[in-house]
């Protein structure tokens, strides 16, 4: 897991002040594994800051796709693909191997989605244990959300 604060390191250091180096790049995300990146934006900048890089060809950026109208904070992820369950299916998608393995998840996060579709479809808000979550404190014991 990689959070990128300054999307301007994304940039070469010979193209720009904040840009990391080739070496370091590579060093956080790669040279030859997939890359799922979350941005709550066009994707197509993603692409533009990296097209350079070595991995380029496996970073897969989700953002804004410009999908929905008006509805709840969780389904405008949803609709855009930008949500947990969709990041999720992106890795099942892209990392070798795992597609057969964890077929059983990639089912239940497509269930969680139809769920996800269902409700908001009859209540216009998201469901409770989206709308309720809250990250833990540290140190307290887990609860499963059903997540």
């Amino acid at each position: 897991m990689v959070n990128v604060v300054d999307l301007m390191t994304l940039e070469p250091a010979d193209r720009h002040p904040h840009g990391l180096s080739d070496a370091d790049f590579d060093a956080l995300f790669t040279t030859g594994q997939p890359v799922i990146f979350a941005h709550h934006s066009y994707p197509s900048l993603i692409h533009r800051l990296t097209y350079r890089r070595n991995n380029h060809a496996n970073i897969h950026v989700h953002g804004f796709i410009e999908e929905g109208t008006t509805t709840t904070p969780f389904d405008m992820t949803v609709v855009n693909r930008l949500d947990r369950y969709h990041l999720c299916e992106a890795v099942i998608d892209h990392v070798d191997g795992l597609a057969q393995r964890a077929a059983h998840v990639r089912q239940t996060l497509h269930d969680k989605l139809a769920a996800h579709r269902r409700y908001v479809d009859e209540h216009g808000d998201d469901m409770p244990e989206i709308r309720n979550w809250r990250w833990p404190r540290a140190g307290a014991p887990q609860q499963d959300s059903g997540n």
